[in-house]
């Protein structure tokens, strides 16, 4: 009777758990399968106001719940057993950590008396994410610990929390009640223990709102009219780097034709592609007669960081800045150049309204305008018309994107090929991608978050060594309800290493590079996903329009040489420079 009675209060506290979260705000959980997570299994399959995922790889459910956070901007549960099951969530956790994602780790673990002793399956799980989480490690659930504290535990962890929390939670076997019955069914059915236990909590039952309701966080300083007045009085530049498509990122270029200063952007900004912008930024920094222009700058507006382009950071640093403000959401250090600045924390939105006046130095730059369109005609001269590469399969998809599409660009190559080669374009899709830690883990799991929660037409561009690190993640792909195109760019291994000074070519084929000799397509066959092959343009422009009729994920492998980027990124670049 006993052990029945710890069954049915592990299954509760899960119940309360869940539900709290669900008045949080938490409209997903991703669900692992595990033993010792049964509670917070259960109570998850019964709760009715959240949407749930399934995975059987923890390092991939991880970055699912990662590309839910991202897309839906509310906090995503995860639910694990014990052991390596939650260290398998660490890259995911340290991604959302850096990038402000609120991931919410429900961790099944087992009791104190069961650490460090040799039963199975047990490893110390409290702090395992060091400083990349907030910490609550609850007790085994007993009715010596009021059910108030368990929820107000969780408002306190959870609540204007942007970064990851760590729940710790420990049961007692067994695990599994007799019968399954809701929250709602416990607190009418309930024994007069249980009853006793709850009735603290009648208020609670009667609404949909958490037991604790803290005010959000208000930092809104921002600068006066005198401030701005002084900031906008001479020769300026606003530099774009990550924002989320929230965002509102082209309230900037509004704001940006009101002050008369131009707007050189970052991939990530979503406005890479955008008409009123200078988006080939990366590449004018290379020219002389460009580069020459904007060393007039002396005062810089700058929203977000996080930059791809190494010019772009460097041109940040070296300018002797009269006045240099950055924009953020968070109270973050986005500078690795530790320039003197004023940070504002405020929104796109909210500083964009501010009553800003026109510059002293309206249009000083207006040359980069005709610079800007001049590059494009370059680009199509030297990418679009001539032989097929990486380049050229990058510009092809963006320039096939809407404002309906989502386009999750991955690291390594394909983002630098993006933000160096992206072509202008009237519509531009929801840019995502993983930048916080840069690295190729994770990729196909993130973005299958994201598009299970837009339910938009999805594009994932990948190198071939990303593509094999989340291989497992293959199985979010075959979920998929909408059009999903995962377009792989094999170049035979890390070519992204030709770009860089490796002393000797033989260490960098054998150290660095990889080559492995891999194709995808018995591995797309595995997963029941179409698949197709190219190797020209052409054939590529077909597949990819044609993977857009289907509710459906599908897979385009595009085989190019090893040396094809890094040759032609190089021809380029001498181009830019004398011209």
């Amino acid at each position: 009777m006993q052990q029945q009675t710890s069954a049915d209060m592990n299954l509760l506290w899960g119940q309360l758990i869940l539900e709290e979260l669900a008045r949080l705000g938490v409209k997903h959980v991703c669900m692992a399968p595990g033993s010792r997570s049964t509670p917070l299994t259960l109570a998850a399959a019964s709760q009715t106001q959240i949407t749930r995922h399934i995975h059987f790889d923890e390092r991939g459910l991880g970055f699912m719940a990662l590309g839910l956070a991202k897309a839906s901007n509310a906090p995503v549960a995860i639910i694990t057993t014990s052991g390596t099951a939650v260290a398998n969530l660490y890259p995911a956790i340290v991604e959302a950590w850096l990038t402000h994602v609120p991931l919410i780790v429900l961790s099944g673990d087992r009791p104190s008396e069961l650490i460090d002793c040799g039963a199975n399956q047990a490893i110390i799980q409290p702090a395992i994410f060091a400083g990349y989480a907030k910490q609550v490690n609850l007790p085994t659930p007993d009715i010596g610990y009021p059910a108030s504290a368990l929820l107000s535990a969780i408002d306190h962890a959870v609540t204007n929390q942007h970064q990851p929390v760590h729940i710790n939670c420990m049961y007692r076997e067994p695990l599994y009640p007799t019968e399954l019955v809701t929250l709602a069914h416990v607190k009418k059915t309930a024994s007069v223990t249980t009853t006793t236990y709850l009735a603290p909590l009648n208020t609670w039952f009667d609404n949909n709102k958490p037991l604790t309701r803290y005010a959000g966080l208000n930092c809104a300083e921002l600068p006066s009219t005198d401030t701005l007045m002084r900031f906008v009085h001479g020769k300026g530049v606003i530099v774009v780097g990550t924002l989320s498509p929230a965002d509102n990122p082209q309230l900037i270029v509004a704001l940006a034709q009101k002050l008369g200063w131009p707007v050189l952007v970052d991939a990530q900004s979503q406005l890479r592609q955008h008409p009123g912008v200078i988006g080939h930024t990366d590449q004018l920094l290379l020219n002389p007669k460009a580069s020459k222009l904007l060393e007039q700058a002396e005062r810089v507006l700058v929203f977000g960081g996080r930059f791809v382009s190494k010019r772009l950071i460097q041109y940040l640093a070296q300018q002797a800045w009269h006045s240099y403000w950055q924009m953020l959401n968070h109270s973050d250090r986005l500078d690795p150049t530790h320039q003197n600045k004023h940070i504002w924390q405020a929104s796109v939105q909210a500083v964009c309204q501010l009553p800003w006046p026109r510059s002293s130095d309206a249009n000083w730059a207006l040359q980069l305008l005709p610079y800007n369109e001049s590059l494009e005609s370059v680009l199509k001269q030297q990418i679009d018309n001539t032989s097929f590469g990486e380049a050229q399969v990058v510009r092809a998809v963006a320039a096939n994107q809407t404002e309906q599409h989502i386009l999750f660009i991955g690291n390594s190559l394909p983002i630098r090929l993006y933000d160096m080669y992206a072509p202008i374009a009237t519509n531009t899709p929801a840019i995502y991608t993983n930048r916080g830690a840069s690295g190729i883990d994770g990729l196909i799991a993130t973005a299958c978050g994201v598009a299970a929660d837009k339910k938009a037409p999805t594009t994932l561009l990948i190198g071939d060594l990303s593509c094999l690190h989340d291989f497992n993640s293959m199985a979010l792909l075959k979920q998929m309800t909408r059009a999903f195109v995962l377009v792989i760019i094999n170049n035979d291994g890390g070519n992204i290493f030709n770009l860089l000074p490796v002393p000797d070519e033989s260490l960098r084929n054998d150290f660095y590079r990889l080559s492995h000799g891999l194709e995808f397509g018995y591995g797309a066959a595995m997963f029941g996903l179409a698949y197709r092959q190219v190797d020209d343009i052409e054939s590529f422009q077909q597949a990819y329009q044609e993977a857009f009729e289907f509710n459906c994920a599908s897979v385009i492998e595009v085989n190019v040489a090893p040396n094809q980027a890094s040759d032609q990124i190089a021809q380029i670049n001498q181009w830019v420079k004398q011209h």
